[in-house]
């Protein structure tokens, strides 16, 4: 965490420490309500914690810098090979468009992508578009209302948690930037 807050670009307005602590809140309370093992949870806390570790060192392929990062790191903090395993597994699951395998797996890419059935999705999202807008994603605010409407569209949850917590108000979500786009015009 102390890495991310030091060198991460400070145009990166989402993917920062907030969203990483975010991201490891909603992994644990989806986690619990999934019933996960004490072992599995603290896997997966790990592998939220190192999920966007890798956009210190570039945000192309961040997924697979991350993993590299936790294969550095935690042997150090008695990690096994196989656990190390595991966590890489997760990282990389997190990558979009998301093809989870295995509870934890669905359970991290559920966290990653949580906001989007949340009241704080349109802060949150302000957060995405001037990050975007930072890296030439999007060049104004109707492409990134098409492409909130494009992921929106194809996004599914994938635990029962986050599909009974979630999805009623992501689908909300995405008939309020559809209704924003047509405003537009």
């Amino acid at each position: 965490m102390n890495r991310m807050h030091d060198e991460l670009n400070p145009v990166l307005y989402y993917h920062n420490v907030p969203h990483v602590l975010d991201v490891l809140s909603a992994a644990e309370s989806i986690g619990k309500a999934e019933n996960i093992s004490n072992a599995d949870m603290e896997l997966l806390k790990v592998a939220a914690l190192y999920h966007d570790s890798g956009f210190v060192v570039n945000a192309d392929n961040h997924e697979k810098l991350g993993c590299d990062i936790a294969v550095s790191a935690l042997p150090e903090f008695g990690f096994t090979e196989q656990e190390v395993e595991v966590i890489c597994g997760l990282i990389l699951a997190t990558r979009v468009p998301q093809s989870p395998s295995g509870l934890l797996e669905k359970i991290i890419c559920d966290a990653d992508l949580d906001y989007l059935g949340r009241d704080d999705f349109f802060s949150i999202g302000n957060k995405i578009f001037r990050e975007f807008m930072a890296r030439n994603i999007v060049a104004n605010e109707q492409q990134w209302n098409e492409l909130q409407v494009k992921f929106l569209s194809v996004h599914n949850y994938f635990t029962n948690t986050s599909i009974r917590l979630r999805a009623t108000k992501k689908e909300e979500h995405l008939k309020q930037v559809r209704q924003i786009l047509l405003n537009s015009k």
